[in-house]
Formats: structure tokens, C-alpha cells, sequence
């Protein structure tokens, strides 16, 4: 670790942990209600268990994003961040902001929440991953204008590189993108149009250039690869990214009652948003492979290509599976959708931050390149049960979802929602199983941090 203010981050990334560790915990009781319905009814019911596992997914994304953000750019602009003192308020605002949210979904009726929050003042509430009442939204906004205050301005100040100005520029687009879940009108067409200018131009737009230069980053520091080569990768990806994420916004448009073009402006441009994963995943292993030094932190090696391998497969090759506007007819909303939504989130989002989390963790604990090779043994094992385990959950629900469609959707004879649920309910009790060993892995993972063992060095 070269600058003292870096270690702001190591907040960021704890408090990631264990939001991380509460999704998987949240996720495990939405599994078992799928196949028990009264589970923990009616103190947790199953909308409030997805409320807080799709909160918390989001809210700990964003808190090892912020993280990455105060580690890379004082390293990447060559000097102290520029004000540490806002990143710590700011982190203990949004921690407490975010500990509230989750306390009123658990402890108050929704219905209740809203009217303690007075959101009929400005309605924005009871909107899918944006439940969150209004005065957290603003919350979010004045967090997000300190954070990318405190950024842009060691950037402006300091060296400027393309990591980190693809960093800045994917972090604007965050709290630009994050503004239309304050807009809430009331005709559903125009709601559900720019709900997903948030929802879809944040995991398939900005978020893409936040993962991109973080890679990038850990990449540069593993390899040794000139930085040259390494940045004009960056730039095709994150331009490939973005063409075909913003127009890819049109595969939600099909049957919301928006104009016809859309379901060929949606099927052209999102069947091309696997090109950029597959590139970035042929990067990440051109790089390794090219590298001139042998960093001794394996760990965040393993992370950083196990993202680019399991972002290609879940948000492109599972994404590609349904985003065609004929298939989508037949599998929009079935558990094809939750398939997707798994491992494309695990793959491009958590295991870039955990990529992060491994390569900056020792610099910050114990001021060595890498943990002790017991240690990263043990995180390694954790990877694999994860990823592996994400897999599976993958495979079961996207059997699930083709089941589904030919039950409910194709058939001769449909079958209702709930009939077909029922006939689907052995992929749902191996993916409640598999959830088990994901939360094992995971465990395994936060097991590493207290491993004993030498800190390893820097070979060369």
C-alpha cells in the first residue's frame, strides 16, 4: 500500500463482507419458502425476505465498489486521497442509512413504512429493487455527490490514467443513472420505460466500466503487462460495452407497451452484449499469460479470471439464451430470468469486488503483496465452492425455467402458475441444497482472513 488514505477502503470492503454474507443468508430463506410457503410467516414473509436479498445485494455491490474506488484511484492518480475524513463520514452515513432500510422491511409492514417515511410526499416506493422509501433514495444521492466529489477531485488533482478515468466516468454514470428512481409517473408503461434506465444502465451500462477498470487494475499489478497494452483493451471493451448496453435496454421494452422497434432494436444489440465479456475474458487470460512477473498473490489472480470467465457465461451466454424477442415472448419472468440473474451478478459484480477485496486486503492488514500460501489455499477453496456451487444453482433454475415455459406457457394444455410451480419444485429443492454449499464456501472464504502463516513477499 502506497498511500496512507487507501486504507479508508478496508471499511468499504468489511462492510461489503458481511452485507454479502446476509444476501446469501436472505437468499437461503427465499429458497426454502419456494418449496414451503409459510416458512418464517408472518414475521418474514417471502416479499420481505426479497426485498432485503435484493437490497442487500445492491447496497454491498456498491459498498466494494466505493471501496475498489478509495484503494485504486490515490494508487493510480499518485497521490493521498482527497479527504479521507468525507470517505469515513460517508461510509458511517450510508452503513447506518442502509442498516435502517433493512431494520423498517423487517420490523414494519411495507404499507406502514411508507407512510412513516411520508411517501406520499414523493412517491417512489413499491417499484422492484427500488422499494427503498424516498428519504433513502436522497440519502443515496447526497452519498453518492460526496463520494464522487471526494474521487474526481484526487483525480483532477492527481495523475490521470485510463483506469481511473474509466473509473470516474463509471461511477457518474452510477448516480446519474441511479437519479430516474426518484421518477415515478403514474402511467405503468412510462414507469416500467425509465424504471429500467436505472435498473438496466447500471448492471448493463455503468457497472461494466467499473468492472472493467477494476480488472484492469488488478491486472496491471499482477502481471507486470505494460500498462499500454493493457489500457487499450480497456478501451475497445468498455466502447462495446456501452454501444451495446445502452441500445441492449431495448430487450425490457418488448411487451410493456412501448413502440414495435424495440423488439428489433433489443434483439440486434443485446444478442451482441456477449462480445464484450468474451473479450474481456480473452484479455484476462492474454494477460496472465503475458505476464513478466510472478506475483504471489494466486488468489486474486484465480478472482480476477474467474470473473471474466463467469460474467461471460452469466451475463452473456445465459443472458444471450433469452434475450431474442421471439424466445423472450415464451420466457420473460420465469426462473430463466433468475438463472441469468445469478450467476451474471456473481460472476461480473461479486467476484470483481472480492477480486479487489484479495489483491488489497494484505497491502492493508499486514503491508505484504500476499496472505501466507495456508491462507490463500483456504480463499481458494471458498472461490471454488462458491463458483461452483453458482453453477449449479444456475443449471437447476434454468431447468426450472424450460420446464416452466413448457408447462405454462407452450403446452397443449397450460398448466396455471401455481400447477406448474408445483411439477417444478425438485429444481427448487436442489437449488435450496446447492444455496448450502454457497453459503460453505463462503464461509470458508471469511475463514481465510484469520489463517496463520508468513505474509508472502513480492518475487519480482
Amino acid at each position: 500500500m502506497k498511500y496512507k488514505s487507501q486504507a479508508v477502503a478496508k471499511l468499504y470492503f468489511i462492510a461489503a463482507l458481511v452485507l454479502f454474507a446476509a444476501q446469501v443468508i436472505f437468499g437461503l430463506i427465499m429458497a426454502y419458502q419456494y418449496v414451503v410457503g409459510d416458512f418464517l410467516f408472518p414475521e418474514i414473509p417471502f416479499n420481505v425476505a426479497r426485498m432485503v436479498h435484493t437490497n442487500t445485494l445492491i447496497v454491498w455491490l456498491l459498498f466494494g465498489f466505493m471501496g475498489a474506488a478509495y484503494y485504486l484511484v490515490p494508487e493510480e492518480s499518485e497521490r493521498e486521497l482527497y479527504s479521507p475524513l468525507l470517505a469515513k463520514v460517508l461510509f458511517w452515513v450510508f452503513l447506518v442509512a442502509a442498516g435502517l432500510t433493512v431494520a423498517g422491511y423487517l420490523l414494519v409492514p411495507y404499507a406502514q413504512l411508507a407512510e412513516l417515511t411520508m411517501n406520499e410526499l414523493w412517491p417512489t416506493m413499491g417499484r422492484e429493487f427500488l422499494e427503498q422509501p424516498t428519504i433513502t433514495k436522497l440519502g443515496i444521492v447526497v452519498v453518492a455527490l460526496g463520494f464522487l466529489f471526494n474521487i474526481g477531485m484526487t483525480i483532477l488533482t492527481g495523475r490521470k490514467t485510463v483506469v481511473n478515468v474509466v473509473m470516474l466516468t463509471g461511477l457518474l454514470g452510477l448516480a446519474v443513472f441511479f437519479l430516474f428512481s426518484l421518477y415515478n409517473p403514474a402511467n405503468l408503461v412510462l414507469d416500467k420505460y425509465w424504471w429500467w434506465w436505472t435498473v438496466h444502465l447500471w448492471v448493463e451500462g455503468t457497472w461494466e466500466l467499473i468492472l472493467g477498470s477494476i480488472l484492469a487494475f488488478v491486472l496491471i499489478k499482477t502481471t507486470g503487462v505494460d500498462r499500454e497494452v493493457i489500457e487499450k483493451w480497456l478501451y475497445v471493451i468498455i466502447a462495446m460495452a456501452l454501444i451495446t448496453g445502452i441500445l441492449g435496454t431495448g430487450h425490457h421494452y418488448y411487451w410493456i407497451g412501448t413502440p414495435e422497434y424495440w423488439q428489433l432494436v433489443g434483439s440486434v444489440f443485446s444478442a451482441m452484449e456477449p462480445i464484450p465479456f468474451f473479450m474481456m475474458t480473452v484479455f484476462a487470460f492474454n494477460m496472465v499469460n503475458q505476464r513478466r512477473k510472478d506475483h504471489p498473490n494466486k488468489a486474486a489472480v484465480l478472482w480476477a479470471l474467474g470473473c471474466a470467465v463467469m460474467a461471460f457465461l452469466g451475463a452473456g451466454v445465459w443472458g444471450f439464451l433469452h434475450t431474442l424477442a421471439p424466445v423472450n415472448y415464451y420466457t420473460h419472468g420465469t426462473q430463466i430470468t433468475a438463472a441469468h440473474g445469478h450467476m451474471a451478478f456473481y460472476g461480473a459484480y461479486a467476484m470483481i469486488v472480492l477480486a479487489m477485496i484479495s489483491y488489497s486486503m494484505p497491502f492493508m492488514t499486514h503491508g505484504k503483496p500476499a496472505n501466507s500460501n495456508k491462507a490463500q489455499i483456504i480463499e481458494m477453496w471458498g472461490f471454488w465452492l462458491m463458483t461452483v456451487s453458482i453453477v449449479f444453482i444456475t443449471l437447476f433454475l434454468t431447468g426450472a425455467g424450460i420446464l416452466q415455459v413448457w408447462l405454462q406457457r407452450m403446452g397443449t394444455n397450460p398448466e396455471s402458475f401455481m400447477a406448474a410451480q408445483d411439477s417444478i419444485s425438485i429444481f427448487y429443492w436442489l437449488r435450496f441444497a446447492t444455496g448450502w454449499v454457497f453459503l460453505a464456501g463462503l464461509l470458508v472464504y471469511f475463514y481465510s482472513f484469520f489463517a496463520g502463516g508468513e505474509p508472502k513477499e513480492e518475487n519480482a
